[in-house]
């Protein structure tokens, strides 16, 4: 069941839409590490994961939902806050490789730790913020995407979220759908193999559908590699060598902050399988919902990933959320649950028994759940 609506006049409001405007405090910390490394330079990883866990702790959950019927001329305030993103993204990551790469009072390894707090925030506020932008139809912000996820080298990521795992989430041709018992440490090497290949597959798949071969112009993997070699150069330019280097540190930082979430999205979840490689359709309870307050503000509803599964369209700030009849529920939030994942035997204690309750109350008739999560099931057309 969902929650009460939300007026469509408070989410007009800017007072309801700035907690969401959070993020923006994190970029002076990056510059603030940079003026002054030692002990400043934890600021951002701390931030980002044990300062938003406890203030979890004391915001408490928002079941409340927005109507998803309001319109976009209401959430002007929401918009923005994704638009404003890229250019201060981009100005923080390109001004501290031209800032870092030259500076003395900062020794090698210290300018190593403020860029891997840096590949915290372009991983993840930036390629979340990515995420939300390149499910709009809107080109501009479709673009926009395409820039932050060049700022990491990662724009393969579009043409795989949105061609693959949206289409086979939970069913084993979904690389990024963590199974049962796979650890993070197997799953991130996994998926750095497997994703790009398909994303190609399905880029050159829907161009063989319109006649066309992968070569075409209008495949966009020579946009991501245009966009992706001018952030190179773009680097190389202002840092040299050790520029170069820097933003290769923060682009890892940020895909392994990416696929950290999206282990803890799906992970042990599956659709049932109808048989001739046909599988159920998503529905809430296929992704992990939580609706802690705080890392919501930060990660724009992100948590409400059952949601944004079932109704991909929806624009973050009408995202539903569910209680734990309809989806089944995380703990803590993402910046904790993530921590949790680096180790594994931590992430089977508290998550193997939140799976086998959820296939009892979901799907109590199956009773081997080998091929599940093997990979044994035929794989969906």
């Amino acid at each position: 069941m969902t929650a009460p609506y939300l007026s469509s006049a408070r989410l007009h409001s800017l007072r309801h839409a700035a907690p969401f405007w959070i993020s923006f405090l994190l970029p002076p910390l990056a510059v603030v590490a940079a003026v002054h490394g030692g002990w400043t330079l934890p600021l951002l990883p701390f931030c980002a994961w044990w300062l938003f866990w406890g203030l979890d702790l004391a915001t408490g959950l928002e079941k409340a939902n927005a109507d998803p019927d309001t319109p976009d001329n209401a959430l002007w305030g929401y918009r923005l806050l994704t638009t404003l993103w890229v250019p201060v993204q981009f100005v923080t990551l390109f001004g501290l490789i031209w800032y870092a790469a030259a500076v003395p009072h900062l020794t090698g390894g210290e300018k190593a730790w403020l860029f891997f707090g840096v590949g915290i925030l372009t991983g993840t506020v930036g390629i979340n913020y990515s995420h939300e932008l390149m499910h709009q139809s809107d080109r501009f912000e479709r673009n926009l995407a395409d820039l932050l996820l060049a700022m990491v080298l990662y724009s393969h990521f579009r043409s795989e979220h949105l061609l693959v795992h949206h289409r086979y989430v939970a069913t084993p041709r979904d690389a990024v759908t963590a199974r049962y018992n796979e650890g993070f440490h197997r799953y991130f090497p996994r998926v750095l193999r497997q994703c790009p290949g398909s994303a190609f597959a399905a880029e050159k798949a829907m161009l063989a559908r319109k006649g066309l071969g992968w070569h075409h112009r209008s495949n966009p993997f020579w946009r991501y590699a245009a966009l992706q070699g001018g952030m190179l150069a773009l680097a190389a330019l202002l840092g040299g060598w050790a520029g170069l280097g820097l933003f290769l540190l923060q682009a890892f930082t940020a895909i392994w902050q990416l696929e950290l979430a999206n282990y803890v999205e799906h992970y042990g979840l599956t659709r049932r399988h109808l048989g001739d490689g046909r599988y159920e359709h998503v529905r809430p309870h296929h992704s992990w919902n939580n609706a802690h307050k705080a890392s919501n503000w930060l990660l724009i509803n992100l948590q409400r990933h059952s949601d944004h599964h079932y109704k991909p369209d929806r624009r973050f700030p009408l995202l539903q959320n569910y209680d734990e009849d309809d989806a089944p529920q995380l703990p803590f939030g993402y910046p904790v649950m993530t921590v949790a994942a680096m180790i594994p035997p931590l992430w089977r204690r508290v998550m193997n028994p939140r799976v086998r309750a959820w296939r009892r109350q979901h799907y109590p008739d199956i009773e081997d759940w080998k091929p599940y999560f093997k990979g044994g099931l035929p794989l969906p057309r």
